[in-house]
């Protein structure tokens, strides 16, 4: 078992706005960008399958980053 499957959260599945003032989505994910969608809130769980939804409409495709703090 390597550091990062022990470790998910430490890294987040990031979608940019493509649209000015449009909103950021972040979502903790393992380091390949998997999400845990079990491990969602509610709310998060609909912001994460909304964001699939208008990827390259709304955001940019997710980007894998390092999480603030890690």
């Amino acid at each position: 078992m390597n550091t990062a499957s022990m470790n998910p959260c430490r890294y987040e599945l990031r979608f940019q706005p493509l649209v000015p003032d449009g909103e950021v989505f972040a979502f903790p994910c393992d380091a390949a960008g998997h999400v845990d969608m079990d491990g969602l809130s509610e709310r998060d769980r609909r912001e994460y399958l909304y964001a699939r939804a208008v990827m390259g409409r709304a955001v940019a495709m997710p980007s894998v980053r390092v999480r603030a703090g890690h």
